[in-house]
């Protein structure tokens, strides 16, 4: 495994499934409240997906599991890859209280057995924050680019590159950087403080929007659509984006 990802698997594997049961309930609670509207569940995405009845969608750094389950309850073949155990842990428990199955691999996303899984999935779906914590981004892409059938939909959904330049009020002139830096986890703060040094860390890079989408087209995809999204509260600023592409 590459050292970074090492480094973000030790950090992924700490006290995630307490986390997710923390804030998103126990797997029971989470799975009755998606069974109550699977498909509200893929909230701003759902319309990027259509029908997905019968389709076979990948759902790359799934984490717990939180959109795969809705999508396999709509009838789609769902496969999730992820670094995390205990992120594998609690989507299985979370897929088995909603009474459906998913497909989950634990690994470095740079380690896909393309043997097995090249060419095998109609959609690709990432969404939450993923890209960071890829520090080689053309060849990430490449495995995205093979893991589709032939006229397969990639649904990127991530951080907007100008959200890693704003802390809260501030403005930090950051845009550009290149570095791979060290970062605390992303649920880190939802422990007592007392606890937070226990934390490991993860390592990030930061692309720009330019980065992103050139290197989508660079590596084969043709681009069909590229959505800007406001702040979670509505704010007038870009926070997500969710790219479309096909193969």
């Amino acid at each position: 495994m590459e050292k970074t990802s090492a480094i973000n698997k030790t950090a992924w594997e700490y006290r995630a499934y307490e986390f997710w049961n923390q804030r998103d309930g126990t797997p029971t609670d989470k799975a009755k409240a998606i069974l109550a509207d699977p498909k509200a569940s893929l909230k701003k995405h759902q319309h990027y997906f259509g029908e997905v009845i019968g389709k076979r969608i990948a759902n790359l750094c799934g984490s717990n599991g939180r959109k795969a389950v809705p999508l396999a309850l709509l009838g789609a073949d769902v496969t999730v890859f992820d670094i995390s155990e205990e992120n594998r842990r609690y989507a299985l428990e979370l897929a088995a209280c909603a009474g459906t199955q998913l497909e989950y691999i634990v690994g470095d996303i740079y380690e896909i057995n393309l043997k097995t899984y090249r060419h095998q999935f109609d959609i690709l779906y990432l969404e939450g924050g993923t890209l960071h914590y890829f520090h080689e981004l053309e060849a990430f892409t490449s495995i995205l680019f093979a893991l589709l059938k032939p006229g397969g939909k990639l649904i990127l959904s991530d951080y907007h590159p100008i959200k890693h330049c704003i802390d809260e009020d501030t403005y930090i002139p950051r845009y550009f950087d290149q570095d791979v830096y060290e970062d605390k986890i992303a649920y880190q703060s939802h422990f007592d403080p007392a606890e937070q040094t226990e934390f490991p860390k993860v390592m990030l890079r930061h692309y720009t929007m330019s980065e992103i989408v050139n290197t989508v087209i660079r590596i084969g995809f043709t681009l069909a659509q590229l959505d800007e999204h406001r702040g979670w509260n509505g704010e007038n600023i870009p926070w997500e984006f969710t790219l479309v592409a096909t193969t």
